[in-house]
């Protein structure tokens, strides 16, 4: 069973920007817990608590265990997604996704690529991870960290997909048998463009082909005779 977080939540009544900004200065974070069977509701989540949290899950899939102040209200609950300040980068809102201990619930995992590609160490490939996340169904006593691949038999020209994936006991993976998740693809060279054999360089000056106006005389030189007329034929 993968290892359950703890993290304690407050209810809140309050909501909108002016309440939301209250919190943050109180080093609380507005929150949200989306119920599998019940509506939505609106939490508070404590700052340094949250940054521990964070630290512990470490990107990884998992379980939280949320308890209130009386310790008698415990839920499960994921990460669903995280919302900090492009420029602060302080903590804005936190959505939480609520599962059952009894129900299977889908959630968006990594991908960890493991060995190192024969493809690459000895072909002279080029690795390229096509999906970073995979979605799996399961119940939350067998939500794996993330999806291990292993690439160390891939050779150039050769994809592992998400319907070759090894089994993970208690997961179903719900994207589709086809889509691609790691490959190794061939170092394509591209060749200096250089002008072919014993042709002609375009002379200094030479106005381009397709030009509508003739290049002006230099100031002070006498323009170019006109060619001279075809001969008329001879008179028979």
């Amino acid at each position: 069973m993968t290892q359950k977080l703890t993290l304690s939540v407050t209810s809140r009544a309050q909501t909108g920007r002016s309440a939301s900004r209250r919190l943050r200065k109180v080093k609380r974070i507005p929150a949200i817990i989306y119920g599998m069977h019940t509506n939505p509701e609106k939490l508070s989540i404590d700052v340094p608590e949250f940054v521990r949290l964070l630290k512990a899950v470490a990107g990884r899939a998992k379980i939280i265990e949320l308890t209130r102040e009386d310790k008698k209200d415990v839920a499960l609950a994921f990460l669903q997604e995280v919302q900090r300040d492009p420029i602060t980068d302080a903590y804005l809102h936190v959505d939480l996704q609520e599962v059952k201990a009894d129900e299977k619930f889908e959630i968006r995992v990594p991908v960890v690529i493991t060995g190192e590609a024969y493809g690459v160490k000895t072909e002279g490939g080029v690795l390229e991870i096509a999906t970073h996340q995979l979605r799996i169904r399961c119940l939350p006593k067998d939500l794996p960290d993330y999806i291990s691949v292993d690439v160390t038999d891939l050779k150039v020209g050769e994809t592992i997909k998400v319907g070759s994936l090894k089994p993970v006991a208690g997961v179903e993976f719900r994207d589709l048998p086809g889509q691609p998740v790691v490959s190794i693809t061939e170092i394509e060279e591209e060749a200096a463009a250089t002008p072919a054999a014993g042709a002609a360089a375009p002379a200094a000056g030479a106005a381009p082909a397709g030009d509508a106006k003739a290049a002006a005389p230099a100031a002070g030189a006498k323009a170019a005779a006109p060619a001279a007329k075809a001969a008329a034929p001879a008179k028979k």
